[in-house]
């Protein structure tokens, strides 16, 4: 059993700790929005227990510890030099000593805290100095007892499948640990914290493109207008051609805010944000999709969450309508409706451009969107992983929800529709560039492979492949299993070209406009 040591912040919280913190910084960091705190990277742990990719391959941005910072989020904890709030760790049960290893069980306690339990792991540089370079060895027990707790076992057996099935001593291995523990249930999450008032009047400037859905628009900015802290500034980008447009659609109706209108004559959602994005003055940015509702503390309570947790950006709840003429009164009774689970905080997984905000501060050094993304899909992740990769705290934020109506027409997606047409009908899509698409269409799509190549390893890259294919093969119907391994090699050729053109993305490099 660790043994933990004590120190009390000038606020009166109780911080546990092994090894030999910097105390001063961790009377700041208790402020913020971290939970647990280490300096893992300079003492054997960066990217330790790379196994994790056999079970989420590319579809977590934690999976590889970021580069060149000195606050990021990691949950790689070293056992012998970390810090947590006590609250935290009785929430959490602490360590799980059902692995032999104390280092294997601290990766599952940061690992568990970060993925399930809505707890914030932290690396910091320096917090922790003259700790001694670990090896850091994992026996295939305990790695074994990790996939069993924390994924169902088909898991496992992916796992014994990439290592190499015939490997007796895996099977054994997993057969053992399966008879002898099970799946851990994760209903121990960490408390929301109650709100704070807002401090001063921080300006924000929401963001929405648009096009095709005029209606959908005016619809939002009278929510917009309701809200108990009001933007100071609405963009509307409208990319609705003109010969299918009101240009005087805006003009009936004066709001609470300012209100500017770009009518875009570029192409994508992407190149729609940064033109927006060039124009906001806000301290705060909140981007918005032109279908959703959102209720009146929906603003406030954004920025709210992020001065209670001194973080920089977070990503709203994103509730699906059942259809696209619902209102208000039915957000009410879907939120009324969710259970604990689905009102967990921590690190996010994911970014959603149709419910988020940010510092302007932080939107400034990323510059905008990636426009790489035009005509695909990936753009959300992208950015909010961009976010994550220079040290910003994207967390999730429950408090600030809205309704997504999901209309069956109109969007962005209008113009990424053309990406499933072949022949001559078909509308060339920026990401094609010099090269359209031919006959054989590339899936998936090459703006989610441009992803995986800018954000992960050739190897993990290559882990992804084997993932893609595996739920290809057995994860449809049994009696078309021949069908689909029939048409293996024409997958192939489709992932092949999407990869392709991924690639040229690469070569070109990150762009704005």
């Amino acid at each position: 059993m660790i043994k933990l040591d004590e120190f009390i912040t000038a606020s009166g919280e109780v911080i546990l700790y092994t090894g030999n913190p910097d105390f001063d910084q961790l009377e700041n960091l208790s402020k913020g929005a971290g939970d647990i705190w280490h300096s893992s990277f300079e003492q054997g742990y960066k990217n330790a227990f790379p196994e994790l990719v056999y079970q989420t391959a590319v579809f977590f941005w934690y999976l590889n510890d970021f580069e060149g910072v000195d606050q990021c989020v990691s949950w790689r904890v070293n056992p012998n030099a970390f810090a947590v709030r006590k609250s935290v760790w009785e929430v959490t049960n602490g360590f799980d000593t059902d692995y032999e290893n104390i280092q294997m069980q601290a990766l599952d306690f940061g690992f568990r805290c970060n993925r399930f339990l809505g707890a914030v792991p932290l690396y910091i540089n320096n917090l922790f100095s003259n700790v001694a370079i670990e090896d850091v060895l994992i026996s295939r027990r305990d790695r074994h007892v990790f996939f069993r707790k924390n994924y169902k076992s088909s898991h496992a057996i992916y796992m014994i499948f990439r290592l190499g099935f015939w490997r007796i001593s895996e099977w054994i291995s997993f057969f053992k640990i399966k008879n002898a523990f099970t799946k851990n249930g994760d209903t121990n999450f960490i408390p929301l914290r109650k709100l704070q008032d807002i401090s001063g009047t921080p300006s924000v400037s929401y963001i929405v493109p648009t096009m095709f859905r005029q209606d959908y628009t005016l619809q939002l900015l009278d929510d917009l207008s309701n809200q108990m802290y009001k933007p100071s500034q609405v963009i509307v980008v409208d990319a609705t051609p003109e010969s299918e447009r009101d240009n005087a659609t805006y003009q009936n109706k004066s709001y609470p805010f300012e209100l500017k209108v770009i009518w875009q004559q570029s192409k994508g959602s992407c190149r729609a944000r940064n033109e927006a994005i060039a124009i906001s003055t806000g301290e705060y940015i909140v981007f918005g999709d032109d279908d959703v509702r959102v209720p009146e503390n929906f603003i406030a309570n954004h920025i709210r969450f992020l001065q209670t947790y001194n973080a920089g950006a977070c990503n709203g709840l994103d509730i699906r309508a059942d259809h696209h003429m619902q209102d208000l009164n039915d957000l009410k009774i879907k939120i009324e409706q969710m259970n604990a689970s689905q009102f967990i905080g921590g690190c996010s997984q994911m970014f959603s451009n149709a419910n988020s905000c940010v510092k302007r501060e932080f939107v400034s050094k990323l510059v905008g969107n990636d426009v790489n993304y035009d005509g695909g899909y990936g753009e959300d992740s992208d950015f909010g992983m961009s976010l994550s990769k220079i040290g910003v705290l994207v967390l999730v934020n429950p408090f600030a929800v809205n309704l997504h109506l999901k209309p069956p027409s109109g969007g962005y997606r209008f113009w990424g529709t053309q990406a499933k047409i072949i022949g001559k009908k078909r509308k060339i899509q920026p990401w094609e560039l010099d090269v359209p698409v031919r006959n054989i269409q590339p899936v998936p799509s090459p703006t989610v492979m441009y992803g995986i190549l800018k954000h992960y390893t050739a190897e993990q890259a290559m882990e992804y492949k084997y993932k893609h294919f595996t739920y290809y093969l057995f994860h449809g119907k049994k009696i078309s299993f021949f069908y689909r391994l029939f048409r293996l090699p024409y997958k192939n050729l489709q992932f092949k070209k999407s990869i392709f053109y991924a690639q040229k993305l690469i070569d070109l490099g990150i762009r704005h406009q």
